[in-house]
């Protein structure tokens, strides 16, 4: 082990910092070497492969690392690697607030594993969401897809490159984080056979999401066991105009009670049907998706079937992480419960006088 040429050195002004650093913006490995007086191969050892350097000659290079401000850049240290400890999260929508949970449990786990999360969205367009995801695995390590609109096969094709797990929808062959949507959609039917409601609504998200097809399926057989009548609506998209532009197609359904893809939806739709005179939840109920964050803030307040999206953006940035470090499992599924949220917007329907 190479030991350094000199006992230790001073602490670093501002100015000796950039004399150090021979006027560059940032300080290199060379920079470091010279302040702690050990050759250059020392300081790469050092970083890399700290156990290969004495515990007094990595002090010395440490602390002249951090007198230099030196920052580590990824792509440098995966030249010798191959990994930039980075991974890439592609969102459908960035404006949601459904994702606002996934990118936070996604981040909290990244932090705590040593990699960096880089964001992008599909804007709700498969073209989009396949060109950001091949841009991203020219540099990440690996990949996390959060509602995909992209193929099947799109999704197997990225994941022969490199790892890649996807949340809130399953594709054959690779690993998957999903709500099961069964618990909470089969509680809020109950809730609305329970007060009185005989016709139940269900507005649907964009057609190439597999998970609002789940949560038609889950409130078709929850219906179906509960005696409700399930009609389906199509929305224009999963925000709130999309809810309020749905609003005419709900009053001439006939339904009581309408179930939606999303929180968004159930506000746009409530605050149509409010502003044309429908008293909520005497006349209409309804039941949002997801238990976004201020859920709660419309008026009356909304129930909804909350998704543990916070830990589905924990459990799909683990299996990633553990797939690149070679402990995960290559394919299937984890499945995490929802449950209803009772609150203001639903309850028992009350004859029209």
């Amino acid at each position: 082990m190479t030991e350094p040429r000199t006992q230790g050195h001073a602490a670093l002004t501002g100015a000796a910092k950039k004399q150090a650093r021979n006027g560059k913006s940032h300080a290199t490995i060379y920079d470091i070497a010279k302040v702690a007086g050990v050759n250059p191969s020392t300081v790469s050892r050092a970083l890399s492969k700290p156990e290969r350097v004495s515990a007094k000659t990595r002090k010395l290079i440490e602390d002249a690392a951090a007198q230099l401000d030196y920052q580590v850049n990824p792509f440098a240290r995966a030249l010798p690697t191959g990994r930039t400890n980075t991974f890439g999260l592609i969102v459908a929508d960035i404006t949601n607030p459904t994702f606002f949970d996934i990118i936070r449990g996604a981040e909290t786990t990244a932090t705590l594993r040593d990699y960096t999360l880089l964001l992008a969205e599909s804007a709700e367009s498969p073209v989009t969401e396949l060109t950001a995801a091949r841009r991203m695995m020219a540099t990440a390590d690996g990949l996390i897809l959060a509602s995909p609109r992209m193929d099947d096969d799109d999704i197997r094709a990225l994941a022969k490159d490199k790892p890649v797990v996807v949340i809130n929808r399953e594709v054959d062959g690779v690993p998957c984080v999903i709500p099961d949507v069964g618990k909470g959609i089969s509680e809020a039917v109950r809730s609305l056979a329970g007060n009185g409601h005989k016709k139940l609504a269900f507005v649907a998200g964009p057609p190439r999401s597999w998970m609002s097809a789940r949560r038609w399926e889950g409130v078709q057989a929850a219906c179906d066991w509960s005696k409700l009548e399930a009609v389906r609506l199509e929305s224009s998209k999963p925000t709130v105009d999309g809810g309020r532009q749905v609003a005419r197609e709900v009053r001439a359904s006939g339904a009581t009670a309408v179930l939606t893809y999303n929180d968004l939806l159930a506000i746009g739709l409530m605050q149509e049907l409010q502003a044309a005179g429908m008293v909520v939840p005497d006349q209409i109920s309804i039941v949002g998706f997801d238990d976004i964050f201020g859920a709660d803030f419309t008026t009356p307040p909304l129930t909804t079937v909350r998704s543990p999206l916070g830990e589905c953006g924990a459990g799909a940035t683990a299996r990633l992480l553990d797939l690149l470090s070679g402990r995960g499992e290559p394919a299937g599924t984890l499945r995490v419960e929802t449950e209803l949220v009772l609150r203001g917007s639903s309850g028992r329907l009350l004859p029209l006088h």
